[in-house]
């Protein structure tokens, strides 16, 4: 990829890229490819294929693609927690699991109260071992990525489960949250709300919160408007940079707010995660396809 085929929109973005690096497509067959997360102790990188059911894996030292779990629960977002066990958000069961080292699944979280999650859609962990998630819609709005169903919360919402079992809806006024991740400091929280999927000139941005020291969210407004499609999922780099997906391709913004650039992609982007020994490869889940590209950057998380 030369360097004409990344928009740059401030100059700040020129260091962040290379006009020699290119961006590879490592596999494509997906129907909807979501929800990457890398697993450093065996180089594999993980994503699901949510309308087809399905988990795959991509083995970096091979570059080879294996199928890693099916069916899957029609599986959406994935991270990995501090002690590198994989949390995966399940449509199909309306769940957040948990993959033990020994491979087996439990359920970590299914419902609030008497009433079921719609259907679990990305999620983080934090280091002090809480998990956060998004609760939207997409898997119970009709069979493609999960089982139709009416929401018996009504509503949507994002969540954090403490190492407890206790679950708390932390905000309650997005429209369809989506993608969340924090920076490496994790004084902040920043959260994709996609409601323009389901209303006229709804909500395609990020909004950002002030994390309290009891883990209680501030309002600190939007943080940014998605120029082309919708931000869906996103990570942040070591410099608290947010690389988000979009219909383009992957926007880069600075902390203060500022859009950097585009890494052009051919395909509407969903999701992306920074992997490799060094954390300076972005995979980029992207419709059909899983792409990788190596930035000098280094991922936070």
């Amino acid at each position: 990829m030369a360097l004409s085929d990344f928009a740059i929109l401030d100059p700040r973005f020129r260091r962040l890229v290379v006009a020699s690096a290119t961006v590879r497509r490592l596999f494509t067959g997906c129907a909807w490819a979501e929800g990457p997360a890398y697993v450093p102790a065996y180089r594999l990188l993980i994503w699901s294929d949510t309308p087809n059911d399905r988990m795959l894996a991509y083995n970096e030292r091979e570059g080879s693609v294996t199928l890693f779990r099916e069916p899957a629960g029609y599986s959406n977002g994935n991270c990995l927690d501090r002690e590198g066990r994989l949390i995966t958000c399940q449509h199909g069961f309306r769940s957040v699991t948990r993959t033990e080292h020994d491979g087996s699944v439990i359920t970590l979280a299914d419902r609030l109260g008497d009433k079921r999650f719609n259907s679990p859609n990305d999620v983080v962990c934090k280091s002090d071992g809480t998990i956060w998630f998004s609760d939207p819609t997409y898997g119970i709005d009709s069979d493609y990525e999960g089982h139709k169903a009416p929401s018996e919360i009504a509503a949507s919402w994002l969540f954090r489960l403490d190492m407890d079992g206790t679950i708390e809806a932390v905000v309650t006024d997005f429209v369809q949250p989506n993608g969340l991740a924090f920076p490496p400091d994790e004084r902040l929280l920043y959260v994709a709300d996609t409601g323009a999927s389901h209303i006229v000139d709804g909500p395609r941005h990020i909004r950002r919160f002030v994390v309290g020291d009891d883990n209680q969210l501030t309002d600190d407004g939007i943080f940014a408007t998605c120029s082309n499609g919708v931000f869906d999922g996103f990570r942040l780099d070591s410099a608290g940079r947010i690389w988000a997906s979009a219909a383009d391709g992957v926007h880069c913004y600075d902390p203060d707010g500022t859009l950097l650039g585009k890494i052009l992609v051919p395909e509407r982007v969903a999701n992306v995660c920074f992997g490799g020994p060094k954390r300076n490869v972005l995979y980029i889940c992207a419709t059909t396809s899983l792409y990788a590209i190596t930035l000098p950057v280094n991922g936070a998380n």
